[in-house]
């Protein structure tokens, strides 16, 4: 089967870059808006048979919501299947709604289900995103292939750049964080070849109230990364940062996927508790004011998408692919 690669026009930039990473070019599609807000997007080269990556992060903004951006993505995934496309695989940089992945109050959504059935609804067959906020739910909720990349596979050599020769921790910075932790730490324990440590921080949300004051770990006199899967506002980044600093830490490094920068972001990334910010380009930094930006190193994720768009479309394993799961 061929192989064709599209990025609807809010990821054209890291769709670009992947498209580069597999040896090609983006296959060519037009994206039409109407005057009373409805909107087209087709493929403008033969699909038929073909086996089709489509690349789209469904972040807000800058121009289009969470809403915006998955309606365009179903209208195309089903324009290529009514088109004759062998074989159709969403590639989400950035997965909207993933946090919502269980009721948390009486008659709550489940709103990672339900986009599950839609992507699934309009004939993917296969889906690829980087850093799920819960891997168990986002591999439940799909009947179809999924494959979850996560962080080690982009940003693990500049955590190992960071560890240098000094004692380093990894921190979780909070509980259901644990074992995305866990997971950098031992890769990170396998670069260096010698022990990091690790570190927990509790934390309740509730009704948009955070509290939780329970610390556990050694991280006097360490270089301290905090990982976690995504930055909204950063307030969680650096709540476990002054506790790590006030507990005798040398200094502390936050690492994310996602950076969304939401809210008051600004003056979180403006925090001296925190060092300095590692983050991937799933979600493009257009929040990011010049005052801040400085303090925030982005990472590329287009190779390793790169290299798992290769893989399937070759059909070979993609488990050994820094860290990968399907």
């Amino acid at each position: 089967m061929d192989l064709k690669i599209f990025a609807l026009d809010a990821s054209r930039s890291i769709g670009s870059a992947v498209a580069k990473a597999t040896g090609t070019s983006l296959a060519t599609m037009e994206e039409r808006n109407f005057e009373d807000g409805e909107h087209k997007a087709r493929p403008l080269e033969e699909v038929r048979g073909a086996d089709v990556y489509v690349i789209q992060g469904l972040h807000g903004g800058p121009d289009d919501s969470p809403n915006d951006k998955l309606c365009k993505l179903l209208l195309f995934v089903g324009a290529l299947r009514t088109n004759g496309a062998a074989r159709v695989t969403a590639v989400l940089p950035y997965l909207a709604y993933a946090r919502k992945d269980r009721q948390t109050k009486p008659r709550d959504p489940v709103s990672a289900r339900y986009v599950a059935q839609l992507i699934e609804a309009v004939g993917t067959d296969c889906v690829v995103a980087m850093e799920i906020h819960n891997i168990a739910a986002f591999q439940n909720s799909f009947r179809c292939e999924t494959v979850a990349l996560d962080t080690r596979g982009v940003i693990l050599d500049r955590a190992v750049e960071l560890a240098g020769d000094a004692p380093v921790s990894v921190a979780s910075p909070d509980p259901g964080g644990v074992k995305r932790a866990q997971l950098f730490r031992e890769a990170l324990e396998e670069k260096l070849q010698r022990a990091v440590g690790f570190a927990l921080m509790e934390k309740r949300r509730s009704a948009g109230v955070v509290t939780g004051e329970l610390f556990a770990g050694e991280v006097e006199g360490a270089r301290v990364l905090i990982v976690d899967d995504l930055i909204a506002s950063g307030g969680t980044m650096v709540r476990a940062a002054r506790e790590i600093k006030r507990r005798g830490a040398r200094d502390v490094w936050a690492l994310a996927a996602h950076g969304l920068f939401t809210g008051s972001a600004t003056e979180a990334l403006s925090d001296p508790a925190v060092t300095g910010w590692v983050i991937t380009d799933t979600v493009p930094p257009f929040r990011l004011t010049e005052d801040v930006a400085n303090r925030v190193e982005i990472i590329s994720a287009a190779p390793l998408f790169g290299q798992t768009i290769q893989r399937l479309h070759d059909y070979r394993p993609i488990v050994d692919l820094p860290a990968a799961g399907a």
